[in-house]
């Protein structure tokens, strides 16, 4: 009888602690630690992980921004240039036969140059994005994909952007000229095909929209250099928050 007391004492202790161990365990996984203190498991302390994606935020969104602000931000980088919108892609060749391509050219240009002036909108929604991450967003970021930042940045501030960057976009469009060349453009496109049928367009839309792709597009590469470049790594934290 003593051997099996003995023994169930044994049994039901192990337990205890097996299951005292798991909550603990999850209980950590939740606690801010302070400065200094490593989480278990990580190479990197809490403040060195927040304050190192913080500063890579920085400088990535600093330098989209300002690449996509400058003049031909857009219109010179093929991978961002903003097109014709597939729904007008026919009236444009039409009247590039009929020796209007200069207003084409100048169509898509205007386009482009609405997004440059609305593009410096956004650092301060990214600024403000970058204040309120948490450690435990940094924490998944780090070990997240080559973009996971960049995927940050859309789930945060997409919808603000848009909201934001639209009436810019409105007043940059008539300021460079965007409707007016649209406008033209249909015109000689209907007297040269009276009963041609165009779908209605919102370019205010489509401008914005492309525009934010363009912006979120750079900012994910520039986070692409910073995670795979060590060259890009400027600054001491850079290097040890994303060094291997």
């Amino acid at each position: 009888m003593k051997k099996v007391s003995v023994l169930s004492i044994v049994i039901v202790f192990c337990a205890v602690c097996f299951c005292y161990a798991a909550t603990l365990d999850d209980m950590l996984k939740g606690v801010k630690l302070p400065p200094g203190v490593k989480m278990p498991g990580s190479t990197q302390d809490d403040g060195t992980i927040v304050a190192g994606l913080k500063e890579a935020l920085s400088i990535g969104t600093g330098n989209a921004v300002a690449s996509t602000s400058k003049l031909d931000g857009y219109f010179k980088n093929q991978m961002i240039k903003i097109l014709l919108p597939d729904n007008i892609q026919t009236m444009a060749n039409v009247l590039s036969k009929l020796g209007y391509q200069r207003q084409v050219d100048n169509f898509i240009l205007s386009m482009n140059r609405a997004a440059e002036k609305a593009a410096p909108k956004a650092k301060e929604y990214f600024i403000g994005a970058i204040k309120e991450m948490s450690f435990d967003d940094a924490r998944k970021i780090l070990g997240g994909g080559d973009t996971a930042a960049t995927e940050f940045f859309k789930s945060k501030t997409s919808g603000k952007l848009f909201d934001e960057f639209k009436p810019v976009i409105s007043k940059s469009m008539n300021d460079v000229g965007v409707t007016r060349s649209y406008k033209e453009m249909v015109g000689k496109y209907t007297s040269a095909v009276p009963f041609a049928n165009l779908e209605s367009l919102d370019l205010d839309q489509y401008v914005t929209n492309k525009a934010l792709d363009g912006l979120f597009y750079m900012v994910g590469q520039e986070e692409k250099k910073i995670r795979t470049d060590p060259a890009a790594r400027v600054t001491e934290l850079l290097k040890k928050t994303f060094g291997k």
